[in-house]
């Protein structure tokens, strides 16, 4: 047997994926661990349901990946300090290094009053809801007829294009801290709801927010045009229903119909201002209350906080001098109490900036974090890689374990599922179902 290098990645979404890869081509021995069935992460369950031909790429390239010499796949696996697998423990089976690509698993809240009321909910659970990530997609959500979504991003789009065209909401209304012109969702995404744009309440509030524009040296109507560049390019409506901003709002609160569900919400009215030139959201102390039925927050995401690595902000705690930087980037974990590295561990995509880019920008960042991995093992001697303990560990789990081989099969299942039913895609809706697939044809 050959000597090589051993190491673990945690995480099969496109950061982990591709940096599998690049570390398989480097010569180590590789296995990827993932919590969920499938691999691809936000890639399967992040990206809007009717993006077939986007998705199927995907998916391909990820079995190509699995297929690649000196890689390994377990599915149904969780990794973290409560989990079926520590970090000590993942040592212990040999592991040299850990590569930790497991994305921003923690939920992002603002620590508002209501949030736990029926009908108030964060974007993360509702996006894997309609993709149908399992348990999410068994819990029951409850939108009635208006909703408001706090954000001002492409899942902001997301969600409002999901509670008109599936949920059937009749009104959605994007609650923004700041103003026009801070929008942050792409062109291409507005084009699948802007044809619900209520054009006439987009004038009246770019009429409102007009002078704190123009005071901070804005042109309402650039900002306005930029967010009506869709229109040429725009999907035809689906339903009645229509969408709306809300500028220059925080939320503070949302209120109870006495009976456990979310009535309405506080808004503080805010003020722009210009600070060492990026534009900022102030609070005035004028607040309001809207009424709503659901409130939905596109707020980004944090990294899970009982992971079992030191957390700052919404990340996992980076060495602030890197031994092995990429691009001039950190991607080694640290711990900011000890003020010390921890030497065989490394984080990559969401895990190491949460909520930032979705498939390039993981995939870019898998890569670069697997190359300054392979920076640290080029400090170690390579072994003679024995997956006996790893194998033995496993085991012990009592639950069944998912390789690529089962994955390649779930894949033609469900293929198969989805021609016989006539529809484009389909997908089982529960673990136990996708388990019992794969033992089907075992």
């Amino acid at each position: 047997m050959s000597e090589s290098y051993y190491v673990a990645v945690v995480g099969a979404g496109p950061a982990g994926m591709f940096a599998a890869r690049e570390l398989a081509r480097a010569g180590a021995q590789v296995a990827i661990f993932n919590r969920d069935i499938k691999p691809g992460g936000l890639a399967e369950y992040g990206i809007y349901p009717d993006k077939h031909a986007m998705k199927h790429g995907l998916r391909t390239q990820f079995q190509q990946i699995l297929d690649t010499p000196g890689i390994k796949y377990y599915g149904n696996i969780t990794i973290g300090a409560q989990a079926d697998l520590s970090l000590d423990d993942l040592r212990a089976c040999g592991f040299q290094a850990i590569l930790v690509t497991a994305g921003a698993q923690g939920t992002k809240w603002l620590d508002l009053p209501g949030e736990t009321l029926t009908g108030v909910y964060h974007a993360k659970d509702l996006v894997f809801h309609y993709n149908q990530l399992p348990p999410f997609s068994q819990k029951k959500f409850v939108f009635g007829k208006k909703a408001a979504v706090v954000g001002a991003g492409n899942v902001m789009l997301d969600i409002a294009r999901f509670l008109m065209q599936k949920a059937k909401v009749e009104e959605v209304v994007a609650i923004v801290r700041r103003g026009p012109a801070e929008v942050k969702f792409d062109k291409k995404e507005m084009e699948y709801i802007i044809s619900q744009l209520d054009q006439r309440a987009l004038d009246e509030e770019i009429e409102r927010v007009a002078p704190q524009m123009r005071a901070i040296g804005q042109d309402p109507q650039e900002a306005k045009n930029n967010i009506l560049e869709a229109l040429p390019k725009a999907y035809p409506p689906v339903s009645l229903a229509h969408f709306r901003f809300e500028f220059l709002a925080s939320p503070t609160g949302m209120r109870s119909d006495g009976s456990g569900a979310v009535s309405s919400i506080d808004l503080e009215d805010n003020a722009l201002l210009l600070k060492d030139g990026e534009v900022k959201a102030r609070g005035t102390g004028k607040s309001r209350t809207m009424a709503f039925d659901s409130v939905i927050f596109a707020i980004g995401d944090k990294v899970d906080d009982t992971f079992g690595l030191p957390v700052q902000g919404t990340e996992f705690a980076k060495n602030p001098a890197p031994r092995f930087p990429v691009d001039g980037i950190s991607y080694e974990a640290y711990d900011p109490e000890a003020k010390s590295v921890i030497p065989d561990i490394f984080v990559a995509g969401w895990s190491r900036q949460a909520s930032t880019g979705l498939v390039g920008y993981a995939r870019k960042d898998g890569t670069n974090g697997s190359k300054a991995l392979v920076q640290y093992l080029q400090t170690l001697q390579p072994i003679q890689v024995e997956s006996n303990l790893l194998e033995a560990r496993l085991k012990q789990l009592g639950k069944p374990l998912v390789t690529r081989n089962d994955i390649r099969n779930l894949h033609v299942i469900e293929q198969y599922e989805a021609h016989k039913r006539g529809a484009e895609s389909f997908k089982f809706n529960s673990n136990e179902e996708m388990l019992e697939a794969i033992m089907s044809v075992g």
